[in-house]
């Protein structure tokens, strides 16, 4: 069956992959959401073939990149609404087409981000999560159904990411924003380990704000919106978590203890499909314990860095760099100049590298044996 809509795609000589991208565009233009380009790659085959009905937002949209009529296309014809309702209609009517298979492309999205992150940081990555962010932020405030708890659980994921890279490239409001969104979120997906995970996260503002007192209380209330439901895994990075604020905060008996437990809650295979975002297997709780230490001035931190620096899987780039921060300041602390010094040089060409204004700002604080600064 040859239909209107086939048509006229043929005789403005379109092909279906340049009349997806005008509707994308095009409703990007309108900040209008739709479907993704995969999704409507299926659609306009249905669509051309009278398989199926376009909604009233793509009939909208096709008369805007096509300059033709409800008639010439073969739309029915709409009665006169309020502009407004249709709007509203419309939104509604896209974001009932959000499926399971739709929030999986979503979630892999962010878990692409996410790698591409710890590989490179977060230059060139967090505008384009804020996008992804608004997408899904779109979607969801017109979804209703089944589908939204898991919408939600998707939005936790890219906020909380978009938040730890906000708080990379020193932009402490933003990222407390980011993570202010990412709770909203994990409580409408009914979530207490994403909102624990997320409130949790959000300490790490406070550390920076030089505010530790704080942040341990944050992390403390974190691990009691976990308890009792968490996974090991997640409940030894809570904890590992909190003996970082702890540290910070020259509890440092307490903060060891923290890690004591963490070490010992933790699974042998500390991997969860269900928590992409965490990472404590290989040297990675080491090197936050190292981090710990260094922050306490304990003389065993540069063994436990060292250690773990050697364990660190190569595409951890971020995670190096702030590894090599704490290396310096803990050969600093034990008055090796030269190591430090060594340690710092080299963090700060990897900070440099992937943009890292926290690390630099880090090193710019970092006061070396016999000197005022680096």
């Amino acid at each position: 069956m040859v239909t209107s809509l086939q048509t006229v795609r043929r005789h403005l000589g379109y092909t279906a992959a340049q009349v997806i991208d005008l509707l994308t565009r095009r409703a990007a233009a309108l900040n209008l959401p739709i479907a993704n380009q995969a999704s409507l790659k299926t659609k306009l085959s249905r669509w051309e073939n009278g398989k199926e009905q376009p909604s009233q937002i793509y009939r909208w949209l096709f008369r805007e990149i096509y300059g033709r009529t409800n008639a010439e296309l073969g739309f029915p014809e709409e009665p006169e609404e309020d502009p407004e309702a249709a709007e509203l209609r419309s939104r509604l009517a896209v974001a009932r087409t959000v499926d399971s298979e739709t929030v999986e492309v979503f979630r892999h999205q962010v878990d692409h981000t996410r790698h591409l992150d710890r590989r490179f940081g977060a230059l060139t990555q967090l505008d384009q999560l804020r996008t992804q962010i608004d997408q899904v932020q779109q979607l969801l405030t017109y979804r209703t159904g089944p589908q939204r708890p898991a919408l939600a659980g998707v939005l936790v994921e890219a906020s909380t990411l978009a938040g730890w890279q906000a708080l990379d490239r020193a932009a402490p409001d933003q990222a407390w924003t980011h993570y202010e969104r990412a709770k909203h979120a994990a409580r409408e997906a009914n979530s207490p380990a994403l909102l624990a995970h997320a409130t949790a996260e959000q300490a790490f503002v406070l550390l920076d704000l030089d505010e530790p007192t704080a942040a341990v209380d944050q992390l403390a209330h974190a691990r009691s919106i976990a308890n009792g439901t968490a996974t090991p895994l997640l409940q030894a990075w809570l904890a590992a978590a909190h003996g970082e604020t702890l540290a910070a905060a020259g509890y440092a008996d307490d903060a060891r203890r923290a890690f004591d437990t963490a070490s010992n809650l933790l699974p042998p295979d500390p991997v969860d499909p269900a928590l992409p975002f965490l990472f404590l297997g290989d040297s990675h709780l080491a090197r936050w314990r190292g981090n710990a230490l260094a922050r306490l001035g304990a003389p065993e931190a540069i063994d436990q860095l060292t250690a773990a620096l050697t364990r660190l899987p190569a595409d951890f780039v971020r995670a190096r760099t702030g590894l090599l921060v704490d290396l310096a300041y803990a050969h600093a602390a034990a008055g090796d100049r030269d190591a430090a010094l060594t340690h710092a040089r080299q963090a700060r060409r990897l900070a440099a590298q992937i943009k890292s204004d926290r690390q630099q700002r880090r090193l710019n604080q970092l006061v070396l044996p016999g000197s005022t600064s680096t």
